[in-house]
């Protein structure tokens, strides 16, 4: 593993995306910042964080999926490994709101953007990025937001965290072929307020209810409606109202 640490920048995303051509980057090279100013959320919202409290790092794949319809297996294998790595340091309650943020007692503690490419031969690099709260503690006009200080009153150390999340992730990474069907059930398992009903809106803005029942193949959302029918969404499609 290559690590490479910054004082800010704009994204580590964006600049793991920069440098991963070059021959130096090697596969699983991490890169953190102690503050970024321009972190990115799903959908392109904008992630902020307070400079020197957060966990912000991003880690290059390369290959790890070899077909695009297999892409959500890197979110399920990465998800898991970050909230094990949280359970190491005595974190509970924690489960995984679809699609890919972490939360404790019902509080978005973290959040997971994969951006994805596929050059020329075919091969996919993935750049696995992650925004965690540690040890901010001001949320101004954030109320589903929080931070494992606020949660525990207790300061964390962000370097031990990292490397957790490094050692379960590789494990997942090389146990996926024999435990696929493990690291799904667990997924599914650990979603936010599966089985529990629910008020969601859809693109339109239409409100409605359903249950969320799992995550399909390719990372749809499966819900049951209430004529019992089940429909998969994509994230553009469905917002949780909780």
């Amino acid at each position: 593993m290559k690590l490479i640490k910054l004082d800010a920048i704009d994204s580590t995303n964006d600049f793991l995306k920069g440098i991963s051509g070059l021959p130096e980057t090697v596969n699983f090279t991490v890169v953190t910042a102690e503050m970024q100013s321009h972190g990115k959320g799903q959908m392109g919202q904008k992630w902020e964080s307070e400079s020197g409290k957060n966990l912000i790092m991003s880690i290059l794949v390369d290959d790890f999926v070899q077909e695009p319809n297999r892409l959500f297996c890197l979110n399920i294998a990465f998800s898991l490994a970050v909230i094990e790595a949280l359970e190491s340091c005595k974190v509970s309650d924690l489960r995984i709101k679809w699609p890919n943020d972490i939360m404790s007692y019902s509080k978005k503690i973290g959040g997971i953007l994969i951006e994805n490419s596929i050059k020329s031969d075919g091969t996919i690099t993935s750049i696995v990025g992650l925004g965690l709260n540690v040890n901010q503690t001001n949320f101004a006009n954030l109320p589903k937001a929080s931070s494992l200080i606020t949660l525990y009153e207790v300061a964390f150390d962000k370097e031990t965290i990292m490397q957790l999340i490094i050692q379960k992730f590789k494990y997942k990474l090389m146990q996926w072929d024999a435990m696929e069907i493990e690291f799904w059930n667990d997924y599914k398992q650990l979603l936010f307020k599966i089985g529990v009903p629910m008020a969601f809106m859809n693109e339109k803005g239409a409100h409605f209810m359903g249950i969320i029942q799992g995550v399909s193949s390719i990372g749809k959302l499966q819900v049951l409606l209430e004529d019992d029918s089940v429909k998969e969404f994509d994230i553009k499609e469905i917002q949780m109202l909780y």
